[in-house]
């Protein structure tokens, strides 16, 4: 059973993660607004982040801890997750630019679709976590605290891909002349679901451990099928008036995030 010190650990990454979203505020604190090759840029490497930690992280664990027959049912939960996701808040206005203007009812409302949003990055941060206190995996100290490599940098990771999800959040606040640091709010909000979702999934592989191979499937799902439909779209949206449509700057982005967890491949 996960003992509160170990759940503990699982939710201040959590955590870690959602308040790098915040850091996508930081730059409208010196410059106006982010161009578009940035942008672009940014996006594709969140992308080829969240497919290597993937393959080379989640994929490659659950296989090690079974056959394909859990992980693959895994993925498909994960991408039903996300598919049913984009269908419940495609009705629901939760554009950033209401959250300045929402009562507390609509601010709970909005937060439930960022729930539906952001669950399955807590997940693959608490499925990272399932080997903690085991002792069967390689780990790197930090503060202390003996932490699973795969976790470390699916933290890494997952706090990585935020940093675009924050820009996103902000740019539509910036042209309502919003604050500076209430953009970080705003940012470190829409992934406030983060550490939630880590101590649950956390908790179920740790409490099921036969069905690991599932969980990490069920992340490397969900990753992935993000990438698919939000990260890439959104990358091309906002590059379709560059040269090219943004496609160098999105190849560049991917390499770049891709090269960045080869390491993760060879732990």
């Amino acid at each position: 059973m996960a003992s509160i010190e170990y759940l503990s650990i699982v939710f201040v990454a959590g955590l870690v993660t959602a308040l790098a979203t915040g850091l996508g505020a930081m730059p409208f604190f010196v410059v106006d607004e982010f161009s578009d090759r940035w942008n672009v840029a940014l996006w594709g490497v969140a992308s080829g982040i969240m497919l290597a930690a993937s393959l080379f992280g989640l994929v490659q664990e659950g296989l090690a801890y079974g056959s394909t027959w859990l992980l693959v049912p895994g993925a498909l939960a994960g991408i039903a997750l996300v598919a049913v996701g984009h269908e419940v808040a495609e009705g629901i206005d939760h554009h950033p630019e209401q959250y300045e203007r929402a009562d507390f009812r609509k601010l709970l409302l909005i937060l439930g679709v960022l729930t539906v949003h952001s669950f399955p990055e807590g997940v693959a941060v608490g499925v990272s976590f399932a080997e903690l206190g085991l002792g069967g995996a390689e780990t790197v100290e930090t503060l202390g605290v003996s932490i699973p490599v795969l976790a470390a940098f699916m933290t890494v990771a997952i706090s990585i891909h935020n940093v675009p999800e924050g820009v996103a959040v902000s740019i539509p606040l910036r042209s309502m002349g919003v604050s500076e640091w209430r953009m970080v709010w705003w940012a470190v909000f829409s992934s406030l679901p983060q550490p939630i979702g880590a101590v649950i999934a956390y908790a179920f592989v740790s409490l099921a451990r036969e069905f690991l191979p599932l969980g990490f499937g069920f992340a490397a799902g969900a990753m992935v099928y993000l990438v698919a439909t939000e990260f890439l779209p959104e990358a091309l949206e906002q590059g379709r008036d560059l040269p090219g449509g943004g496609r160098r700057e999105l190849t560049a982005g991917v390499a770049a995030g891709v090269l960045a967890m080869v390491p993760l491949a060879f732990v």
